[in-house]
């Protein structure tokens, strides 16, 4: 492969790198240049029963053994990751076309506190004592088997350890697929926990599409699903994955809200917009692509905003002083242009953007357009792109109906001085993950997950150990069993 940094082979099982030719070739692009950087193959009926077979019979001596064992290797996982972030972010860049001002902030750094947190998390997954009169009772949690995680191309290394990190800490295996576009950061997610000490078999990654998905979701020895992608994806394998009863996590899109008031710090609220819409080049699932901005400030917000966006600097992720990289893929950059002209032909207000820059790679301007109305294309689909749509509201009650009229529910956020009215919005707001005078912010210790179509169970926090792991009760009669004959 053409950079050091990059993995040894197509997959890892059964803790060692794995080739197999035999699957179709997927050629991995890098986003910045069209450029092919590495080609690894899809995973064949031998390396997906493989990664079955090992995972199951790594993860019942794992799930044995004490949970500060367990995190004792997670929190080691965590350490070799901080030390290696520029590697692992160069990785990121190259994976992902993310410029490289982020990833060095944001991918690996954000996969090793979730390794850090549920390491830390592990020792202390117990049950409880129930006194029943002169009975009693007690609860065991116990892990769930074997995992799937289905990854999105948007942050391929911090999926790996959002989705592993909790699964491992509760007993699990995992067997993660990345997305087909961005396969490579996983495969050292699984190098760097088998170099702290992870058993083999337990964190398995195999490469594929959905026909690799499906076979994954189909078996009937893989006990959970959890998946990060769009809602038509989730629908999908969420049915699938109910066929068997199995336990799901959907990690889905949004459309979701961004409310600005009139009393809103107008510099604060635009920095806000900005991370809501062009951080990762608007490639993120959480993003505020409807700003709702109150009449009274709203053609301000538009002019420091526009004055603003000049400041970002397209060009080459791996310098540094980039802050706007390309799309991940020609695809991506296509579906993101066909909805500027839908904008433009619906009757938006372009303020500043809307062209793809003449240049290698899969470039787009940072777009906003104004004037929008709830009707159209661009507020109500999920663009995925650097394209933020203004909407004007007048009051309160408006423009809470008008925020919470979509089928998504992923996030919400606020920008306003009055704090009572903040938490009396976004109380209102249906939406999993929200924000007060703030946008994007995930850290590992809040729950992370979606309302409505936008998804089912929650990553990160306490609340994740809930999804991967299951409660056992058990009633102690201490006396004589009395029967009605």
């Amino acid at each position: 492969m053409a950079y050091d940094t990059q993995p040894e082979a197509s997959h890892f099982v059964d803790g060692a790198y794995l080739e197999d030719t035999n699957g179709a070739a997927m050629d991995v692009i890098y986003p910045a240049t069209g450029a092919r950087i590495a080609v690894v193959h899809e995973a064949t009926p031998a390396v997906i029963e493989r990664a079955l077979t090992s995972a199951r019979r790594a993860q019942a001596e794992w799930a044995a053994m004490m949970g500060v064992e367990r995190g004792r290797i997670l929190r080691r996982a965590a350490d070799i990751m901080r030390e290696r972030n520029r590697d692992l972010s160069v990785l990121e860049t190259h994976d992902t076309g993310k410029p490289l001002s982020e990833t060095l902030y944001v991918d690996a750094t954000s996969g090793a506190d979730a390794l850090e947190y549920f390491g830390g998390l592990a020792g202390s997954l117990t049950g409880e004592h129930v006194p029943l009169g002169a009975d009693w009772g007690y609860t065991v949690r116990e892990a769930l088997g074997v995992c799937v995680g289905i990854g999105a191309w948007n942050y391929p290394t911090q999926i790996a350890c959002w989705k592993g990190a909790p699964a491992l800490a509760c007993g699990n295996a995992m067997i993660f697929k990345p997305s087909e576009t961005t396969p490579l950061c996983a495969l050292k997610v699984a190098e760097i926990l088998h170099e702290a000490g992870l058993p083999a078999g337990l964190y398995n990654v195999i490469q594929g599409a959905g026909d690799v998905g499906r076979a994954l979701v189909a078996d009937g020895r893989v006990d959970k699903v959890s998946l990060t992608g769009s809602v038509p994806t989730g629908r999908k394998v969420y049915a699938a994955a109910a066929e068997g009863m199995k336990h799901v996590t959907m990690e889905l899109g949004g459309k979701s809200p961004l409310v600005i008031f009139d009393d809103a710090d107008l510099e604060n609220a635009v920095s806000g917009a900005i991370n809501g819409n062009f951080y990762s080049t608007g490639q993120v699932c959480s993003n505020g692509t409807r700003v709702f901005v109150q009449d009274g400030i709203r053609e301000a917000f538009l002019e420091r905003l526009a004055e603003r966006v000049q400041g970002a600097v397209m060009g080459d992720p791996l310098d540094e002083a980039t802050t706007l990289g390309p799309m991940v893929s020609q695809r991506q950059r296509e579906i993101v242009m066909g909805y500027i002209a839908k904008g433009r032909a619906e009757g938006a207000r372009l303020v500043c953007g809307g062209a793809a820059p003449e240049r290698a790679g899969f470039f787009v301007e940072p777009t906003v357009f104004a004037d929008v109305t709830d009707d159209m294309t661009i507020a109500r689909e999920e663009i995925f792109g650097p394209v933020m749509a203004v909407l004007g509201f007048a009051d309160e009650a408006e423009v809470i109906a008008r925020a919470n009229d979509t089928p998504y529910g992923l996030s919400a956020g606020v920008f306003t001085r009055d704090l009572a009215r903040a938490h009396r919005v976004i109380g209102q707001l249906q939406a999993g993950s929200c924000f007060i005078n703030s946008y994007n912010d995930a850290p590992v210790e809040l729950p992370f997950g979606g309302s409505k179509a936008s998804g089912v169970g929650r990553e990160n926090a306490k609340a994740a150990i809930e999804h991967y792991s299951q409660m056992k009760s058990v009633y102690v009669r201490m006396g004589d069993v009395e029967a009605p004959f």
